[in-house]
């Protein structure tokens, strides 16, 4: 009996008649190909619609939408299943290099400065904003232009597993770690399924004979490189000199802008003045130098790169809204990044005249109370005045006397009515406080 479901071969064929794939009837244009997918709504409901809105065909996996004689409804068993086929068969028709970038901090910040490099020399695309799990990356790989010479993927994970599965999917000839903190402790069950499940980009170097950017500054990194047979190394020394094999970036500041010198290709010292501060961001750059030095971007071209990156989306802006001076770093946090954070905002500021607005750190699980006392003890350090947020830290907040916010919106409220003259406020949190209420 002849099977319902599409073949992936006809898929794939109907994919490269538009390139255009959409998983929001919404953002459907003329031509596009529809992926009903499973949400917060069942994606199948949308297939009319995405069809009245110009979709040329649309991926289903429910016999019941599907409308007879109609050859643009595509049927599938899953279609998520198909979005993810259908991207690995894509990846397979390219031999680019294709580099994948995970870790628990640090990760968006990494691939756009490499992306930033890299552009300097070769055709880029890499991952948007934060696309980098089961869907966003597929989508990433499928939007990838024809003319693409350098693919890079982040990869983003909560749970063991799921690394692995990313790079069935991506199959990267490259990869790096950003480092491994205390990140998603309750889907990884503590910091070593942390280390396990973001090895897992390393395993599958090690398998495939790819090749993997080791910061060697970093703990647990080194020793979850061991299987990698190909590594490139790269750290942090006093006097880089061409005299010593790998890769060395000399440290002049981190404050109030990272320095940096490195050797070009001639061996021939550079200097890099970033838009970025901070210890954690120190680490960044050192991995946009290296990897860029090793696909062979001049130096002055990286210099270039790095001097006009400017950081968005939340990360590690430096910004002034209604009279009051941000340092705003609110896309996510885990206890490792919002230490880092209160380091970098700590030095050269008095903390008299110092704000800290602390979101709840999400997904810590048994961890989440020593880990937001940790945070707040830290902060009462650097500020002042510490302003807490979230249910997660109202315990700490009644312990230490602490303002509390039960959300964001209460916290607006209340901030702009107070006078901050001449005060820098420290904002850092979990994306879901929507800390970003402030600036509205």
């Amino acid at each position: 009996m002849e099977s319902p479901y599409v073949p992936l071969a006809d898929l794939y064929t109907n994919y490269l008649e538009r390139r255009d794939v959409q998983i929001d009837s919404r953002q459907v244009r003329p031509g596009s190909m529809f992926f009903a997918l499973q949400g917060a709504a069942d994606g199948n409901r949308y297939a009319a619609a995405a069809l009245e809105a110009g979709a040329a065909f649309v991926v289903v996996d429910d016999p019941g939408v599907v409308v007879q004689d109609d050859d643009r409804y595509l049927l599938v068993e899953d279609s998520l299943t198909a979005l993810q086929q259908l991207a690995r068969r894509h990846r397979s028709n390219y031999g680019m290099p294709v580099l994948a970038i995970t870790g628990s901090n640090g990760k968006t910040t990494t691939k756009e400065l490499i992306a930033a490099v890299m552009a300097q020399q070769y055709t880029v695309h890499a991952t948007p904003g934060n696309y980098n799990n089961h869907i966003g990356l597929p989508l990433t790989i499928l939007s990838m232009p024809e003319t693409t010479e350098i693919l890079i993927l982040e990869m983003g994970a909560n749970h063991q597993g799921e690394i692995a599965a990313l790079c069935a999917i991506g199959q990267p000839t490259h990869g790096m770690i950003t480092n491994v903190g205390e990140a998603h402790l309750e889907g990884f069950g503590g910091l070593a399924g942390v280390i396990k499940g973001k090895g897992e980009l390393y395993d599958y170097l090690a398998a495939h004979g790819g090749v993997a950017f080791l910061n060697s500054d970093e703990p647990h990194l080194p020793t979850m490189a061991v299987g990698v047979e190909r590594v490139v190394a790269y750290f942090t020394s006093e006097s880089p000199s061409p005299l010593v094999p790998g890769m060395e970036i000399g440290t002049l500041a981190v404050h109030p802008a990272v320095r940096v010198v490195f050797l070009d290709e001639q061996r021939a010292l550079l200097t890099a003045t970033t838009q970025l501060s901070g210890q954690h961001n120190l680490q960044n750059v050192k991995s946009a130098i290296a990897i860029g030095k090793y696909f062979k971007v001049p130096g002055v071209r990286i210099v270039s790169a790095l001097r006009d990156y400017q950081s968005r989306n939340h990360r590690s802006q430096v910004l002034e809204h209604r009279g009051v001076s941000f340092y705003w770093d609110a896309y996510n946090a885990n206890p490792s990044s919002v230490l880092a954070a209160l380091q970098g905002f700590a030095a050269g500021r008095d903390p008299q005249n110092s704000v800290v607005i602390l979101g709840e750190m999400l997904e810590l699980g048994e961890a989440s109370a020593a880990a937001h006392r940790r945070v707040v003890l830290r902060a009462g350090q650097v500020a002042r005045t510490v302003l807490l947020v979230g249910p997660e830290l109202l315990a700490v907040a009644r312990e230490f006397e602490r303002p509390y916010f039960e959300d964001s919106r209460q916290l607006a409220e209340w901030f702009w009515q107070q006078d901050w003259s001449g005060r820098q406020v420290f904002v850092k949190g979990s994306r879901g406080n929507k800390l970003e209420r402030l600036l509205e």
